[in-house]
């Protein structure tokens, strides 16, 4: 949850996609985003449990309920960042849960949501990205109750297992191939320098203290130099005496990807742009803040955006991130 977000003004969109715990990280922690719970909706039972709900006798789905601030974070953005979280074309589950729990819909609060929602839909269709219908419904928001408490935030509470399951279920494949574009190298080369191509597209490592943002100490916002995804806050910035810029946690953890490294006769864990597939850096164990994390990350890969000019260079969205409280 994100504590800056003006919770004076908010509404609710709920969305079916598939297992709830996959559908939680996308959109927690982004701007504007001020709650989302994974419960059950649609169907014809009061309070039913998980298991009633696996057993296809209730007409529930397994949803996430998004509490936002439609200023920040307007209802448009939700539902794109939705689109890229499942398989639009599979009428019979997500992946390997199959069964009408586990079918997507868009559930619409009000006339102005449906609308939205069914242009969205329609801009999908058009856009050619699917040679099969897109099967996802759009439905009236009916009752919805929050699943056990077991399964709230289940990405942070059983991270390996989660981490297993999700691979496992082949919807990182699935959205890799369907929405992480890939990068035409020959257009890199033109646009980076030499070292930014080096780290970000073989892996390269840039001399420490001889780097462009290790000491930088303004405000604002590091994003993907390849795609301009938002990864990092100068908020969660700070001096590891390294070389390289450290940050206690990326921006959003569903913009980033780690995989084990075993490369120079060393353990460690790599950290790539989910977007772009650059790399990025290494996280390791030995930082400060609740989780001890320390984001190692090459300045090359990086783009920087002062607050200030955040609304100018499109990131509007993430300027009360900057905002100080009174």
């Amino acid at each position: 949850m994100n504590s800056n977000t003006n919770q004076e003004k908010s509404e609710l969109a709920t969305f079916a996609g598939g297992c709830f715990w996959c559908m939680v990280s996308p959109f927690e922690e982004m701007p504007g985003i001020i709650k989302v719970v994974s419960g059950y909706t649609g169907g014809h039972k009061e309070h039913p449990t998980y298991e009633e709900v696996c057993s296809e006798t209730t007409g529930h789905y397994e949803a996430v309920q998004i509490t936002f601030n439609p200023e920040q974070f307007p209802y448009e953005k939700l539902l794109e960042l939705y689109w890229q979280q499942i398989d639009p074309t599979d009428a019979g589950g997500q992946f390997f849960d199959r069964g009408q729990s586990y079918q997507t819909a868009i559930f619409y609060h009000n006339e102005e949501q449906r609308q939205k929602a069914e242009a969205s839909k329609k801009a999908l269709t058009e856009s050619g990205r699917f040679d099969k219908p897109i099967a996802t419904q759009i439905l009236p928001a009916t009752a919805f109750y929050p699943a056990e408490e077991y399964h709230q935030d289940y990405h942070k509470k059983n991270s390996l297992h989660y981490s297993m399951y999700r691979k496992g279920s082949g919807r990182d494949a699935f959205i890799k191939k369907h929405w992480n574009e890939g990068v035409d190298k020959e257009l890199l080369k033109s646009k980076l320098t030499r070292m930014q191509y080096e780290v970000t597209q073989n892996n390269g490592t840039e001399p420490p203290f001889n780097n462009e943002y290790w000491d930088n100490k303004r405000e604002g916002l590091y994003v993907d130099i390849v795609s301009g995804e938002p990864l990092f806050s100068s908020l969660d910035k700070f001096d590891s005496a390294c070389g390289w810029p450290s940050f206690t946690k990326p921006l959003h953890v569903g913009n980033i990807e780690e995989k084990s490294d075993f490369s120079h006769f060393m353990v460690r864990t790599e950290v790539r742009s989910k977007d772009s597939d650059s790399h990025l850096g290494h996280v390791f164990d030995d930082g400060p803040g609740p989780a001890g994390l320390r984001y190692c990350i090459n300045s090359a890969a990086l783009r920087f955006i002062p607050k200030e000019e955040l609304e100018k260079e499109g990131y509007a969205q993430y300027a009360s991130l900057f905002q100080r409280k009174e």
